[in-house]
């Protein structure tokens, strides 16, 4: 693909104005995108060869430029045209496969030196700027782009092969060996041991005895499990740390008045 040092050099004796300066470069924009010119004006002609060069009598209108392009690949025709107004040009580029047109105004002399239109080190400037604004705005992408586009989107369209094991409703999940956790044999009076969430009714725990016998403020003389019951449990009976409701009232011994002390009225009188 020719370069746009050589292009230059190959019309620069036919190079009369600005315009055909920056007709020069918009041109070699186009060829590095895929395209090759097929010749001039609207309509094709008879024996037409695709070039990277310029055609004979690119230039022979300052006030209206019409260049046709097809691309390599023979499956896309574009057709540039571009407008001298005063100190600008306007190009339309029309896609003649997709009916898709583009256009952008340039001021030509904010790109092209007028001092030094034959010589090729000096006649553009602010290159950069103009690549960008006939990228974004006229020109078809690259080839190569857009082949690289293709390919990614049928990428991302193909459905994978591999499922979700969390979404498979036939697929069983492995089992691992139970997890064995040594048992807590902590203080059983102590205030957050095995069973404390009964015992702390407003400690912010789910669970929870409405009167603790063991916080009802009696004296107490140890945890007795016996209690209440005829006997004596054995020894070892119930676990350290294991969670006992004790059968009767805390203790054996336990202090305080008889409970049938004060006898409701009437308790002896068999009428009532």
């Amino acid at each position: 693909m020719a370069g746009l040092e050589v292009l230059f050099n190959c019309v620069s004796n036919t190079i009369t104005s600005s315009q055909d300066a920056l007709i020069c470069f918009v041109h070699w924009e186009i060829v590095k995108r895929g395209y090759k010119c097929l010749g001039i004006g609207d309509e094709p002609k008879d024996g037409e060869k695709k070039s990277e060069l310029l055609p004979p009598g690119w230039n022979e209108s300052k006030e209206l430029y019409a260049l046709r392009y097809r691309s390599n690949d023979d499956k896309s025709n574009l057709l540039l045209k571009a407008f001298t107004v005063d100190s600008t040009l306007i190009f339309n580029l029309m896609d003649s496969t997709t009916e898709k047109v583009t256009d952008l105004t340039v001021t030509v002399s904010e790109y092209v030196d007028e001092g030094n239109l034959q010589t090729f080190e000096s006649v553009f400037k602010n290159t950069d700027e103009l690549t960008a604004k006939l990228k974004s705005s006229l020109l078809p992408a690259e080839k190569e782009e857009r082949k690289g586009k293709t390919e990614k989107k049928k990428e991302s369209e193909r459905p994978s092969n591999l499922r979700d094991p969390d979404s498979d409703p036939l697929l069983i999940p492995t089992r691992g060996p139970p997890r064995r956790h040594p048992p807590d044999w902590s203080d059983p009076m102590a205030p957050f041991a095995a069973g404390g969430a009964d015992l702390d009714p407003f400690g912010g725990r789910a669970g929870g005895m409405i009167v603790d016998p063991l916080r009802a403020g009696f004296p107490r003389s140890g945890f007795d499990p016996s209690s209440g019951i005829p006997g004596v449990l054995p020894p070892g009976a119930v676990p350290p740390g294991a969670r006992f409701d004790p059968f009767g009232p805390v203790g054996r011994h336990r202090p305080g008045p008889d409970p049938d002390h004060m006898p409701p009225p009437g308790y002896d009188d068999m009428f009532m």
